[in-house]
């Protein structure tokens, strides 16, 4: 997970995870718009790659990338403990009677 993070620390590599969100897409794609080389897009995917985050297939002579539902998991499941937390603490506060003390 932590490779995950520090993947996504990145601006550019979250830039193109947000692209990928919308669907799977080949590097020229995720290119497009970007202030960066095509090559330095493959950097980036790789580095996701290998974080967990993304996966890709050959398509012909493209690779198309998509978002590896497994690395999101794995992040999804790590900050929903912090929101079972956070629910558990505002049940109890409303529960608390209004005489208590914090």
């Amino acid at each position: 997970m932590t490779y995950a993070f520090a993947a996504l620390a990145d601006p550019t590599r979250r830039r193109i995870f947000e692209r990928l969100a919308t669907g799977p897409a080949p590097v020229g794609q995720l290119a497009k718009g970007l202030p960066i080389s095509r090559p330095a897009v493959s950097q980036h995917l790789a580095a996701l790659k290998n974080a967990g985050l993304v996966t890709d297939h050959a398509e012909g002579t493209r690779r198309i990338y998509r978002i590896d539902p497994n690395g999101l998991a794995a992040i999804r499941i790590w900050l929903d403990q912090f929101w079972t937390e956070a629910l558990a603490n505002y049940a109890a506060e409303i529960e608390r009677s209004p005489g208590d003390t914090p």
